[in-house]
């Protein structure tokens, strides 16, 4: 597939760069030395479609799409770091090679998107007369990233947009919530859902930066970045980034140090006291753990609330402690006393123990 894109290295950035493309790191990597000190993110970002780690099924539609001059108008969703922008911009270079700065129109959520951008500046790009000279077709595109940040009146007025220029403009709207999106601009695109990327992916794109930066990291560590980046690639290269940064060797303690996440040790730990000690003794060893390691309730309480599911309990049990912990998570959220809730942690656990005692006679 990588041999079908014939557009050649983006040589872009000695010009402008496209109203938005410098937004959110979103910029095509300049080639120049000192491309060397740019963020991971965009030294490794896809440069054709072929480079995209995962979702080789919408990749390879979109790749037909365009190669049989069918390209509609797309709407990419799902979560932040799983490819959205990436594609549409490996798509972008695919049809336009070196013209990609005449024949695209990027317009980010840092923008001013009212309205009036898009009667004015997005209308005027729509009914342009094309300069494609040499591209491979005509047809412009504009790309509007985190559009459901778009007001409902901007998204309004796109729509009549987007029917009024379709032969000579395509419209590629990326998102992470696609319920803010309005449905009369959702019913005139084909829509793609990226989900989080799967650990095997995130777990091989890895393996080639690790080896591309001669990086020493060990297979604990290559576990707790898979583990901690939650199916977001961007996450996942910053951690590695950053643990790099700050020590030789990545290994899985130095990837929790550097995140500042409780250590899968830790939590076990905690678990053990939570489901065997006394109230007091629980209190005071899980209080003198988070003073030491630096940690956070909230972190321990999401960890926690994993584990929970790990371990045998009644089913019952395993509810009302479910929705215990959500409890106390939500309070949180509201910068309620951490002294309390962890209070309230432990009394909840104390409570799911008493249940599984009496269940068990």
């Amino acid at each position: 597939m990588a041999g079908a894109t014939a557009a050649t290295p983006m040589d872009i950035d000695a010009a402008a760069p496209p109203p938005g493309a410098a937004d959110k790191g979103k910029a095509p990597l300049s080639s120049t030395p000192g491309g060397r000190a740019a963020p991971w993110v965009e030294k490794y970002r896809p440069q054709s479609l072929g480079d995209v780690a995962a979702h080789r099924d919408i990749v390879d539609t979109i790749d037909r799409l365009t190669n049989e001059n069918r390209l509609p108008h797309l709407l990419l969703y799902g979560p932040p770091g799983t490819g959205k922008t990436s594609t549409i911009l490996a798509v972008a270079r695919k049809l336009y090679g070196s013209q990609y700065g005449n024949m695209i129109l990027e317009l980010n959520a840092s923008d001013e998107r009212g309205i009036d951008v898009v009667r004015q500046q997005i209308q005027d790009f729509a009914s342009a007369r094309s300069l494609s000279f040499g591209a491979k077709q005509s047809v412009k595109m504009v790309l509007l990233d985190e559009a459901d940040a778009m007001t409902k009146d901007a998204q309004f007025a796109l729509r009549r947009v987007i029917e009024k220029h379709t032969r000579s403009t395509r419209f590629a709207l990326i998102c992470n919530h696609v319920n803010k999106i309005i449905p009369a601009l959702q019913s005139r695109c084909t829509r793609f859902r990226f989900a989080p990327l799967d650990g095997t992916h995130v777990r091989e794109r890895l393996k080639h930066i690790i080896q591309s930066e001669g990086l020493d990291v060990d297979d604990g560590g290559l576990t707790a970045l898979v583990q901690l980046s939650n199916g977001d690639m961007r996450k996942a290269l910053n951690i590695l980034q950053s643990t790099h940064m700050a020590s030789k060797q990545i290994t899985e303690e130095a990837v929790y140090l550097c995140t500042g996440n409780p250590m899968p040790k830790d939590i076990e730990q905690i678990a053990y006291w939570l489901l065997n000690e006394s109230f007091s003794t629980s209190f005071k060893c899980i209080s003198d753990m988070k003073m030491r390691k630096g940690l956070a309730l909230v972190d321990i309480i999401r960890e926690v609330t994993m584990f929970v599911f790990k371990i045998q309990m009644p089913s019952d049990v395993r509810i009302k402690l479910i929705n215990d912990l959500a409890d106390i998570e939500y309070r949180l959220s509201f910068a309620c006393n951490d002294k309390l809730q962890l209070g309230a942690l432990i009394s909840t656990f104390t409570g799911a123990r008493t249940a599984m005692v009496a269940a068990a006679h």
